[in-house]
């Protein structure tokens, strides 16, 4: 028997499944193992995490962490080709949420908005190269920083035009660069920090004033509440002797005009 097939004729097409995309990878990794280059190093991340969150108190839109992993890719993932930078700071995200790691795909494709790497001359290269060149073309970070704990003159920084290409930034009279995305200048400030003497870069306001930490915020309000005692304890101090003088200049008067024969009743 033999069969026909005429050029209307067409077979049946089978149905085509919904394409889904592949899922991202969630065996993530999140320590390697792999500590910061110092105490100095570890104590300069700690600074400028802490003394944000000092500022930021009251704010609860941002995401700040440190010497953490930023995951972007699943190419990234497959190649264990890990990227955690000293200091970050993503804005207008959940803030209260615990996170392990920054997972880009979790984050509704959130890039990190500021990057601090705190230098060594072991990283320098990378720091000023293979990471300014990801910062800047994946990650689109508008503001990226470097600075070595160990050289005071070494803070530089960049931010992105609007070409998404990295401009140098001009320091200040005071050596400080400006953070449009903070709204904070980062600069130097000499001190010791948890034992430690050293140059540490360290956040200030628009106006110059250096943004505390938390335990420099808690000194500062403990010598205005014993500078407000100190000065409500003068003021009564002179009051008293201000009623004392009122009180003997009475008693001199009577005793005068006892003298004068005059009936003080």
């Amino acid at each position: 028997m033999s069969t026909n097939i005429t050029q209307n004729q067409s077979f049946p097409t089978p149905p085509v499944p919904d394409w889904e995309p592949p899922l991202p990878p969630t065996d993530l990794i999140f320590d390697d193992g792999e500590p910061l280059e110092s105490n100095r190093h570890r104590i300069a991340m700690n600074v400028l995490i802490r003394s944000l969150q000092q500022a930021w108190s009251d704010r609860n839109d941002y995401f700040v962490g440190g010497n953490m992993f930023v995951y972007y890719s699943r190419t990234q993932v497959r190649n264990r080709d890990f990227r955690e930078p000293d200091f970050f700071v993503a804005l207008n995200v959940e803030g209260n949420r615990s996170r392990q790691g920054w997972v880009v795909w979790d984050e509704d494709g959130r890039y990190p908005d500021v990057i601090v790497e705190l230098m060594s001359p072991s990283t320098r290269n990378v720091d000023m190269g293979e990471k300014k060149n990801l910062y800047e073309k994946v990650f689109k970070t508008r503001d990226y920083f470097v600075f070595d704990p160990f050289d005071p003159n070494s803070l530089q920084g960049w931010r992105l035009d609007v070409n998404f290409r990295y401009q140098p930034l001009v320091a200040n009279e005071q050596g400080c660069l400006w953070c449009e995305t903070l709204g904070f200048w980062l600069g130097t400030w000499e001190g010791t920090i948890d034992r430690e003497t050293a140059t540490w870069l360290r956040f200030y306001d628009h106006d110059g004033n250096l943004v505390f930490l938390p335990e420099e915020a808690a000194q500062q309000l403990a010598e205005a509440a014993h500078q407000r005692a100190e000065t409500e304890s003068q003021r009564a101090e002179a009051e008293s002797q201000r009623a004392e003088a009122e009180h003997q200049r009475a008693e001199r008067l009577a005793a005068r005009l006892r003298e004068l024969g005059e009936n003080l009743q």
